[in-house]
């Protein structure tokens, strides 16, 4: 059973619909006794990470997420629920995260050009995706393979090992993460068409 955590925010039933075409389990619960009995959580986010953090804590689900975590179930993060992942945002102001990964979650600078045109914040659109490691999610996927992107804020690992995949928008930065059970990436598969269906298999198939 796959989980989709519905703290009141993100983009939950298509993340759910797209579990279901590929044949999955799929469930969305705000239950945190619920989330203790998957055997996968998803936990997507779309919004500022200070609220995310408030509602993840009111609804109790920080503990389950974390008990999930510690007993090397598989676990994806999407978009905020990457960078929720991690240390502390600089997002209106320094706020606290899960901790599960060190590093922190910054904003795009200012500035940055493509082609002498200055580039839009927030990033929203295609980029290609940069393999760093053979992490499962993205078994199948293609070097430079287009996924969907909507964020003003990247993370920045404290461990570059942890990076499994990279773009570029006026810099490069990590497009997602994979250690152990833990995989996440900040664009969202549920709208990438193909590439994103490939990945939501590919985390559906981990053990």
């Amino acid at each position: 059973m796959i989980v989709v955590i519905d703290y009141g925010m993100g983009n939950l039933r298509s993340v759910q619909k797209g579990l279901e075409r590929l044949g999955f389990d799929a469930r969305v619960s705000a239950d945190p006794d619920v989330l203790k009995q998957a055997d996968r959580l998803i936990l997507p986010g779309v919004g500022a990470f200070k609220d995310c953090m408030r509602n993840l804590v009111k609804g109790g689900f920080v503990e389950p997420i974390l008990r999930h975590i510690e007993a090397g179930r598989p676990f994806l993060g999407i978009c905020l629920g990457l960078q929720l992942l991690f240390s502390e945002s600089e997002e209106f102001g320094l706020h606290q995260g899960l901790g599960v990964l060190p590093g922190r979650v910054v904003r795009f600078p200012e500035g940055m050009t493509c082609g002498g045109e200055e580039l839009k914040v927030p990033h929203m659109g295609w980029n290609q995706l940069q393999l760093c490691t053979p992490s499962p999610l993205f078994d199948g996927v293609e070097e430079g393979s287009f996924v969907y992107f909507v964020h003003s804020y990247h993370v920045v690992p404290e461990d570059g090992a942890v990076v499994a995949a990279a773009t570029d928008y006026g810099i490069t930065f990590c497009a997602s993460v994979w250690k152990d059970n833990i995989t996440a990436c900040q664009f969202h598969p549920e709208k990438s068409q193909q590439v994103g269906l490939r990945i939501l298999k590919n985390f559906g198939g981990m053990k």
